[in-house]
């Protein structure tokens, strides 16, 4: 009758120890999948700051790009403004109607090629600073690839 009673009391002993063992494993494991958590949290937070700074660096290049445009599309208006008074000023002045209409067959080409070269550097400018603007946004699909294959194999 011993014997039964101390196997009864061995049994509970090897269930305590299993039980303590799994508890630890468990605790161990938990302990790691939330160091693994964090780390994973922090590149994240990392991603998404970086990704502001590149919303952010975009905004501004958009910014200068808007007042580049400006300045230049203000630039020529104003520039065509005065070759039209000055034209305006000098076909008043012809002495014929056959220079009057030669100036203003000479003033129409000019203006035209001036305005199809402004056209053509205005969308060189718009290029170019559409390019600069998504530059620096470009690059964060690469990191959002890269951190999430780092979570997956972490």
């Amino acid at each position: 009758m011993m014997a039964k009673a101390k196997t009864a009391g061995e049994k509970i002993n090897g269930a305590t120890e299993t039980f303590e063992t799994a508890f630890k494993n468990g605790t161990e494991t938990l302990k790691a999948n939330f160091e693994k958590a964090v780390k994973n949290y922090d590149q994240f937070l990392g991603f998404q700051k970086d990704t502001v700074e590149a919303y952010v660096k975009a905004a501004n290049v958009a910014g200068k790009g808007a007042e580049t445009l400006h300045n230049e599309i203000y630039a020529f208006s104003k520039q065509s403004i005065e070759d039209s008074i000055a034209h305006g000023k000098a076909v008043m002045a012809s002495k014929s109607a056959h220079e009057a209409f030669e100036l203003q067959t000479g003033f129409a080409k000019t203006a035209f090629e001036a305005y199809v070269g402004e056209l053509t550097k205005l969308g060189e400018l718009f290029v170019a600073t559409s390019k600069e603007t998504f530059e620096p946004i470009q690059g964060r699909v690469q990191a959002w690839v890269e951190v999430v294959q780092s979570a997956r194999a972490a």
